[in-house]
């Protein structure tokens, strides 16, 4: 990559003009999305304009279109919501409409327009970009423009985002505030679960999405819940008999509840409604069951946004600066999404194309074809759904295996979970499940019990390790392992936990060589707060501990607003993996996060000293700055405490939080339930395949997140992309991450745009990838 690209960002946006407007339904994290469009479009030289109330604001014009500043999106990232406003609006639907959209936006020389909203918004975009010409040539015949100005605005940029709670968009993995609704979801269900213990009931919730069933899909698979009825998969006939059944199976295996999950648009084969109502009355009527329901409505819109929203809106908020000022004449209108963790392009009209066709096949009753478009991670939800909601597990163990699930390492969230789905689907697959407590070494010891169905009924919500976990490494008790792996006849082992998991499992392979025993296949799913386990882009709980570490940071930043002139340092968990800090460092809106994989030297702490000073004598007079623990042994968190605290004297006071073992504890996150659930799942199902192949078998694999699949790689493999030293990958994906962090956080650096995402064509992507 030549210097002169380097500076291409920084000059890209000279003589352009961004508007940036939120429209249709508002979605948590569209804040985060309008932060990120208006700093970054200001560092690459464009002024940038708001526009209030969404399309309305566009046709009124006057001070509904109001340009940007740096500081007047200052303290938005943790607001739920849209700030600049959003409304339906009819006028923008009008062709009379738009031809005063088009003369508000000429007359201020904007010709780039980012619209964040839903598909029906994202089309309204469309349409104005392509009558664009024929609105300016009209305005020229009624004397409104000058020529001069329709040569200047001669064409309109549009890009997309999707804010969207539904995540109802096809061709994105996740839409701006589905991660946020979950979030809102989960708590309240964790909430009512409790009261449904106390008293034996039954509840049914209704969430959100009219035509698409993803919030309640992953809810029911985060919460467990023994029943969803969503619109794309309507259920079977009989449904109402197989319903309770289900219902009053449960109960016999001893749980004290019931709960059923359904989307506001679920239907049954016929296309007749399926209302929360019908099915109390139905449970009610067969079962005699204390039912009740509960709606939960717009609370699902409310609260602040998550850590995965607060990024997703940033990251896409810098891909789509970057789509307009890169965009020509002949690029189609674009929608910028996530794919995987990667951030990519895709003609909005083929998203809207596909989004239709999803309606169009559900109204045909082609439910099917429905699910198909829906993409490969809806598929793969509703697969493991079933397995775990549907499938009885079989009463004799004839011809069964016998696999022993453990947890090794640090405590994480999301730890229960994965036990939960490895034991049921074991004994879904007709196999003996043994749990091992308190990791290798209980291993050693035995503290080994068989595992029923209602072992790890109501796991899913509950944070930490009910198993037990400890880090210590098996090669000094083989002996004990390898006796009680004969003792129990195990014949399989799926670990669970973080880069002691993983160094374990190395052992074991080195072990075989002596001792026989060991020669049994093992899996190894990563599970730690810090996300260091070579081979996965994320681990279950690094989510959790992120968001906690998100809430601390916003409480600190709303109290370092009210004393004014204050910076706060953070000490982040992580080891010397620098996930955490990093990328709470981009939720929380931090002035910087030092890391130990990008060093950093006095200068550079000198450098950040003199930022906050020149930052004090702006509006926004608070600092954030976050250490991760291990970043370098001689500055530590005091040592860079006194630095701020003698270069700030008169200018700023500092403080410092060490945050410690908050960030292992809480209940998980929606995403980290959801992840575990489905890995447990995938390594239950490898195993079993793995037993039947052959009596001697020492395949040893990490199951591992990797962009956009998920994917078994042996433990050897890895070997050699892991710096055993500071126990973290070689290789990390979010330290590209890094710039836009230094970005949003006003420092004149260089933008690596090498690493940008290319236009993709969402058919393609249909059947090639493989999603999680």
């Amino acid at each position: 990559m030549t210097h002169e690209e380097h500076h291409a960002a920084k000059t890209l946006g000279i003589g352009k003009a961004i508007a940036v407007l939120t429209s249709g339904g508002d979605a948590q994290g569209m804040n985060a999305a309008v932060r990120a469009v208006v700093r970054v479009g200001i560092f690459t030289g464009a002024r940038v304009f708001f526009v209030h109330e969404g399309y309305q604001g566009l046709v009124d014009g006057g001070d509904h279109i109001k340009e940007a500043t740096w500081e007047s999106v200052s303290m938005m990232l943790q607001l739920g919501g849209t700030v600049i406003g959003s409304a339906r609006c009819k006028d923008f639907r009008e062709r009379e409409g738009r031809l005063r959209a088009a003369y508000n936006l000429v007359k201020r020389g904007i010709t780039n327009l980012c619209v964040i909203g839903g598909d029906g918004s994202l089309t309204g975009a469309d349409t104005f970009r392509s009558e664009w010409s024929d609105l300016l040539s009209d305005l020229q015949k009624a004397g409104k423009i000058t020529d001069e100005e329709a040569t200047k605005s001669s064409y309109l940029n549009i890009v997309g985002l999707v804010g969207s709670i539904d995540n109802d968009f096809c061709g994105t993995d996740m839409t701006i505030g589905t991660d946020s609704a979950l979030h809102r979801i989960m708590e309240i269900v964790d909430a009512i679960t409790t009261t449904a213990q106390s008293h034996q009931r039954t509840f049914v919730l209704e969430v959100m999405g009219r035509h698409c069933g993803y919030l309640a899909l992953v809810t029911s698979l985060s919460c467990g819940a023994d029943w969803v009825f969503i619109p794309e998969c309507p259920p079977d006939d009989d449904w109402e008999e197989h319903l309770c059944r289900r219902l009053s199976e449960t109960r016999t295996r001893g749980s004290r509840l019931n709960i059923i999950i359904v989307a506001e648009g679920a239907i049954d084969k016929n296309g007749k409604p399926i209302t929360s109502e019908d099915i109390k009355n139905l449970v009610v009527k067969r079962l005699g069951y204390d039912t009740r329901v509960t709606v939960l409505g717009h609370v699902q819109r409310g609260g602040t946004p998550s850590a995965f929203d607060r990024i997703l809106g940033s990251r896409m908020g810098v891909e789509a600066v970057m789509a307009l000022l890169e965009g020509t004449p002949d690029t189609p209108a674009c929608v910028v999404s996530l794919s995987g963790n990667q951030a990519v392009r895709l003609p909005l009209m083929e998203c809207v194309q596909v989004t239709k066709d999803v309606t169009k096949a559900m109204d045909e009753k082609k439910f099917d074809e429905a699910l198909k478009l829906r993409g490969r991670s809806f598929m793969n939800n509703w697969e493991v759904y079933k397995l775990l909601a549907h499938v009885r597990p079989p009463v004799s163990k004839s011809g069964s295996h016998t696999v022993a699930v453990m947890n090794v390492g640090a405590p994480a969230a999301g730890m229960n979970a994965a036990v939960r789905s490895t034991v049921r689907i074991g004994l879904i697959q007709g196999n003996r499940v043994l749990v091992v407590h308190d990791g290798f070494e209980g291993l050693a010891k035995g503290q080994i019990e068989e595992a029923g169905w209602s072992y790890v009924g109501g796991w899913t919500g509950q944070g930490g390790s009910k198993l037990g976990t400890k880090r210590t490494l098996p090669k000094k008790s083989f002996e004990q392992i390898s006796a009680n792996i004969t003792k129990f006849n195990i014949q399989g082992l799926v670990i669970i936990g973080g880069f002691e998991a993983y160094t374990g499992g190395l052992e074991l392979m080195e072990g075989r060589k002596q001792f026989d025993e060991l020669c049994i296949p093992f899996v190894v799913i990563p599970a730690t707060v810090s996300n260091n386990v070579p081979g996965s882009d994320f681990s279950v709980g690094a989510d959790t501990a992120l968001n906690t570490i998100c809430t601390t940071c916003d409480r600190i930043k709303q109290s370092a607003a009210g004393t004014k002139r204050r910076v706060f340092i953070i000490e982040t968990m992580g080891g010397y993996c620098g996930y955490l800090a990093t990328m709470a460092g981009l939720a929380a809106g931090a002035d910087a996060a030092y890391i130990f994989e990008e060093p950093f030297t006095i200068r550079d702490l000198q450098a950040n000293v003199e930022h906050l000073v020149q930052k004090m004598k702006t509006t926004v007079k608070r600092g954030l700055v976050l250490r991760n623990e291990k970043c370098n042994e001689n500055y530590t968190t005091d040592f860079i405490f006194n630095l701020y605290s003698e270069e700030g004297k008169g200018i700023f006071d500092s403080r410092k939080n060490v945050l410690g073992h908050m960030q292992q504890g809480g209940s998980p996150t929606p995403f980290d339930r959801n992840f575990a659930t489905k890995m447990g799942a995938k390594a239950m199902n490898w195993m079993s395949g793995k037993i039947k192949e052959s009596y001697r078998n020492d395949s040893g694999c990490v199951l591992g997140m990797r962009k956009r699949a998920l994917v078994f790689q042996p433990v050897a493999e890895l070997k050699d992309q892991t710096d055993f030293e500071h126990r973290i990958p070689k290789e990390q994906w979010w330290l590209k991450l890094r710039p836009i962090l230094k970005i949003l956080a006003k420092y004149e650096i260089d933008l690596d745009t090498s690493d940008h995402a290319h236009l993709e064509h969402i058919t393609r992507k249909r059947s090639g990838e493989a999603a999680v």
